[in-house]
């Protein structure tokens, strides 16, 4: 939630011998929710109105958009949340949520946003696509759905309107401070304080109803002083929560006597003046972890992160997050939202959240009592624990044997994960954190050695956890991270290395010219660095790419190229798949004796290697060229030479494709029995009906997956 919420974002218990904690978990258990009725009906009531663009009789032909405006703090976001639970029965399809404003206050990129509902609705995004392909894409998995679609904490009606679906029966509820002009027929819906009953309701349910039935009118001073906000109430609250023998009138005597700058906070002169009243009450140490929170990515801390940001136990840090969040000051999302959890959720950590309407006040107060160089090694502190996790989090899905699982033995047990389901749910948890933590680290340009390691052991744990594929969207902006930085500190190895996966993951998008920018970039950054891995990357790329455009021409130029680089080096494996690459474009081409030349020189590459199941499928590219080039006799000797290596070797799928290639070679000249033979041979082994030959082997050259992997895999 971004505003300090009204309803089910508030504290749970989590020690229940307090009566403080278990207060605040009373008011804020799930479906808790303090007046707002009036504004209720009226949005209720906008949800059916004819529109000022729909003709009579016909649906608007976009969905309807509902405005809840109103001061960080005024609830707004908890009252979109509570229309969002009573409407959902009406929305099938699901209610879907994305926050378009950053804790420190920046806009979220349009982009950013629309991947992450399309990853809730579980159509995934393509790595690397612009806003307007994402917006487009969002409309589209939105098509005759029926959703509820909540926007919280809008910065513009561009980011909205961007946003909006194409979908008539679909809601779409924003959170904004004020009116969005731009967005067509929208329905505002402007708060105030609350009503004096629900108010005193809402400070009862914290403070205990026998403290405000003694003094009502105390309670109702309260509330005048809070003008109603429910931040600020829910602070006054809190306060009182945490001291039983504390009455109404102390809390309204002090309230009184603390003054504020109306100018300076977000959430104007009541919630500064409550926050001021809760936080100057705090312990020194447990002040000290609050100020700190305001450096948490995303808004988002656990124990591991208040423990590195403040440089203390564990055991402290969890205990000052569930006194902070008992006295409103923050939310428990995740497994401590509510009670504590029971089964596989119940060993990840508990996570909270700042509420957005007292981060610019955390901003300030760290800034005026923390020294930069002060803040800037709890920033370290808290990265270092981070990428420590991640190691941890990628080391448990290892084989039990293997190096990484023998190190994690070595590291604190509070680190470490008891099963890769376990490391799974927490990187789901932090995931939003984590990748936060990644942007914030790279734009702040301080700790660049950190934020690559940070984006490195993401990068790893991301696709352990989730695999390549899926992980591909998040894995273009850690790469494009590391670009940042590598430019920025100007670093040509770490640059070739970003702009090759880029470009990679460009290629499997099927953007193939803008991963031939990408790679031609590599291949400068390569030569800058005299790396020759990465320079080889390069120029096999750039082949690929070029293959992959039908430009047999050039893409034989830079596989010459690349294949030069390799035989300089004595790289004999690699030298086989090259000229297992070439021998594969001159095939494309129609060049004959360019693709026998090539075919050739990989089969004794793969023999010089002892690679018998390389030789025999070289050997059977070499057959395939002959048979194009008119000369089906030698065509079938040399088959049948690779027939030999292949059964020598062992590989039955091979062995299959080559009797097959025999059998459409025999039938070629005339012999259908001996096909018949060589075909009733391929069935066996494939233990299938009979397939053509070019099905059984792929429908490509067997060169261009079997002899070794795409460079673009490397």
């Amino acid at each position: 939630m971004t505003d300090q919420a009204v309803g089910e974002q508030g504290a749970a218990a989590r020690r229940p011998s307090s009566a403080g904690r278990t207060a605040a978990a009373t008011a804020a258990a799930p479906g808790a929710f303090y007046g707002r009725r009036r504004e209720l009906q009226a949005l209720r009531s906008d949800i059916g109105r004819a529109g000022l663009d729909t003709i009579s009789g016909r649906k608007a032909p976009r969905s309807r958009v509902l405005l809840i405006a109103g001061r960080p703090g005024s609830g707004r976001s908890a009252l979109a949340e509570e229309l969002a639970r009573r409407l959902a029965k009406d929305y099938p399809d699901g209610v879907l949520r994305a926050r378009l404003t950053e804790p420190g206050g920046e806009p979220v990129p349009v982009g950013r946003a629309a991947r992450e509902l399309l990853g809730a609705l579980g159509a995934g995004s393509v790595p690397g696509a612009g806003e307007d392909e994402l917006s487009q894409a969002l409309r589209t998995a939105l098509h005759q759905r029926r959703v509820l679609l909540l926007l919280d904490d809008a910065a513009s009606a561009e980011q909205v309107d961007a946003l909006l679906p194409d979908a008539p029966d679909s809601l779409l509820v924003a959170v904004a401070r004020g009116p969005l002009t731009g967005v067509p027929d929208v329905r505002p819906c402007t708060l105030g304080g609350l009503d004096k009953g629900a108010a005193v309701e809402l400070i009862g349910r914290y403070a205990g109803s026998t403290r405000i039935t003694c003094d009502p009118v105390s309670a109702d001073s309260v509330v005048e002083e809070c003008g109603g906000q429910p931040a600020a109430l829910v602070l006054i609250g809190g306060w009182l929560a945490a001291r039983p023998k504390a009455s109404v009138a102390d809390a309204v005597n002090l309230l009184r006597q603390l003054p504020a700058d109306e100018g300076q906070e977000s959430g104007g002169r009541p919630l500064a003046r409550a926050f001021r009243l809760a936080y100057e009450s705090l312990p020194a140490p447990a002040a000290r972890v609050l100020r700190l929170l305001a450096l948490a990515p995303a808004g988002l801390a656990d124990a591991h992160t208040a423990s590195a940001l403040a440089g203390c136990s564990l055991s402290a840090a969890q205990s000052a997050l569930e006194d902070f969040a008992a006295q409103g000051l923050l939310h428990a999302v995740g497994p401590a939202a509510a009670e504590p959890p029971a089964g596989p959720a119940a060993d990840v950590p508990p996570q909270y959240e700042v509420p957005g309407a007292l981060h610019p006040m955390l901003r300030a107060l760290l800034a005026a009592q923390e020294r930069p160089a002060e803040a800037e090694l709890a920033r370290a502190r808290m990265l270092e624990r981070t990428v420590r996790q991640l190691h941890s989090c990628r080391a448990v899905t290892e084989p039990a044997d293997s190096p990484a699982r023998k190190r994690l033995a070595e590291v604190p047990r509070a680190l470490r994960f008891g099963s890769a389901d376990e490391a799974a749910r927490w990187l789901r948890l932090r995931r939003p954190a984590l990748l936060a933590a990644a942007r914030l680290a790279v734009r702040d340009g301080q700790l660049d050695t950190l934020a690559r390691r940070l984006v490195s052991a993401l990068a790893r744990a991301l696709t352990a956890h989730q695999g390549a594929e899926a992980a591909a969207p998040d894995l273009y902006d850690l790469h494009q991270l590391v670009l940042d930085v590598a430019g920025r500190r100007r670093m040509p190895v770490e640059k070739a290395a970003a702009l090759l996966n880029l470009g990679d993951l460009d290629a499997r998008a099927e953007r193939t010219e803008g991963a031939l920018v990408r790679y031609r970039e590599a291949l400068v950054a390569a030569r800058e660095a005299a790396d020759p891995y990465a320079t080889g990357r390069a120029l096999e790329s750039i082949a690929a790419s070029y293959q992959e455009l039908g430009d047999w021409q050039r893409a034989a130029d830079w596989y010459g190229r690349a294949l030069e680089l390799r035989l300089t080096r004595g790289e004999l494996a690699d030298e086989a798949r090259l000229y297992g690459r070439l021998g594969a474009v001159h095939t494309y081409a129609g060049r004959w004796a360019e693709a026998l030349r090539d075919w050739r020189a990989a089969a004794a590459a793969c023999r010089r290697l002892r690679d018998l199941p390389g030789h025999a499928r070289a050997l059977g590219e070499t057959a395939r060229v002959q048979e194009y080039a008119g000369r089906p006799r030698e065509a079938l000797r040399i088959c049948r030479e690779a027939l030999d290596y292949a059964r020598e070797a062992g590989d039955v799928r091979l062995r299959a494709a080559l009797e097959l290639r025999l059998a459409d070679t025999l039938e070629r000249l005339g012999d259908p029995a001996a096909a018949g033979v060589h075909r009733a041979s391929a069935e066996a082994l494939l233990g299938a009906p009979s397939v053509p030959a070019a099905e059984a082997e792929g429908g490509e050259p067997l060169s261009t997956y079997e002899i070794s992997s795409s460079s673009r895999e490397d």
